[in-house]
């Protein structure tokens, strides 16, 4: 059992390198676009903030994720070997086609579609999925809101400034958004691998209540900051250049917005998108210019790219499951 158990935990943690290195767009991609920093020195920053911040919040969405929204006495090594799977191939398939989607709807997809598949419908958590659900809709609707609330409040206050000024402060802000940013990035993305990690352990009676061990907190953290600092160019492109042009003001704003929504989401528990929360904040600060500064076509790709995750995943995580079930494995 101990092996089996040690390769799920090296698959949980491949999955956690991908979600670093699928979302590094969503630490970077301002920060890059607006050439406050060069591409590797951004993955680097990005990454040091991801794993710091195993040192500076609890593990709240990590116990949501591992056992709020599955039933965790139907969870065995085969569910949770083809949730992750099933979360692995769309991501993969996403950064392909440089589509900033979530790898964390894509994990609750995967892990869903597996456990249903081996239980039924019963197996899933109502009151868990209901607040992933709900912020599905409120994590762009916030980041949004505070990305043009923030770029109007700072063309107001710094209406009589000249421009060049402007852009010298914030190239020195934007260094201090994208690391406040990044640290709520790794502090909630890292958490859903946790809450996997856990649950294998819980699985093989390794932990007899459901807790994360502080290696857990490490070795998650290392895992996303890994694959942050691999970078994701592809969607790092779409983000930083295809919704619409930022100033290093409008990449200020957009990380500080979307870092405030992480925030209130992590400190609550609820396991959002942070590439949701970015992206919304991203077309809030192209809207402060006009309406046609954002690529509407670019944001509407994107939002059925969002739609499909997790059905997509939870699709590929059963047909995962059945396979594996005829084979005997599980």
């Amino acid at each position: 059992m101990l092996y089996v158990v040690v390769a799920l935990i090296l698959v949980a943690l491949i999955f956690d390198y991908i979600n670093g290195f699928h979302d590094a767009a969503n630490s970077i991609a301002t920060v890059v676009s607006t050439r406050v920093l060069s591409p590797g020195k951004a993955v680097i920053w990005a990454a040091f903030f991801n794993f710091i911040a195993a040192f500076t919040f609890g593990t709240a969405v990590a116990r949501t994720v591992g056992a709020g929204m599955i039933d965790v006495n139907i969870v065995t090594f085969a569910v949770i070997f083809a949730g992750l799977v099933g979360a692995i191939i769309w991501d993969l398939i996403t950064w392909y086609f440089g589509l900033p989607t979530s790898s964390s709807h894509a994990l609750f997809g995967g892990y869903a579609g597996a456990a249903v598949a081996k239980a039924g419908w019963s197996a899933i958590l109502v009151a868990g999925w209901t607040k992933t659900l709900v912020f599905i809709v409120l994590s762009p609707l916030i980041g949004f809101l505070l990305g043009l609330g923030l770029m109007t409040a700072i063309f107001w206050l710094f209406r009589w400034v000249p421009p060049s000024r402007v852009d010298g402060w914030f190239r020195r802000a934007q260094l201090v958004s994208a690391a406040f940013f990044s640290l709520n990035h790794g502090a909630n993305d890292a958490q859903k691998t946790m809450g996997i990690i856990a649950g294998v352990l819980f699985a093989a009676g390794y932990i007899e209540k459901f807790d994360i061990p502080f290696w857990v907190v490490l070795a998650s953290h290392t895992a996303i900051g890994l694959g942050t600092l691999a970078g994701g160019w592809r969607i790092i492109h779409t983000m930083g250049s295809k919704i619409t042009k930022l100033q290093p003001v409008g990449g200020f704003a957009a990380e500080t917005g979307a870092a405030l929504s992480i925030l209130i989401a992590t400190q609550t528990g609820v396991p959002v998108s942070t590439t949701h929360a970015i992206t919304g904040a991203i077309v809030g600060v192209g809207a402060t210019r006009r309406l046609s500064a954002v690529r509407w076509g670019v944001a509407t790709q994107i939002v059925w790219a969002w739609l499909l995750t997790i059905p997509a995943a939870f699709a590929i995580a059963m047909v995962t499951y059945f396979a594996l079930h005829l084979a005997g494995a599980t």
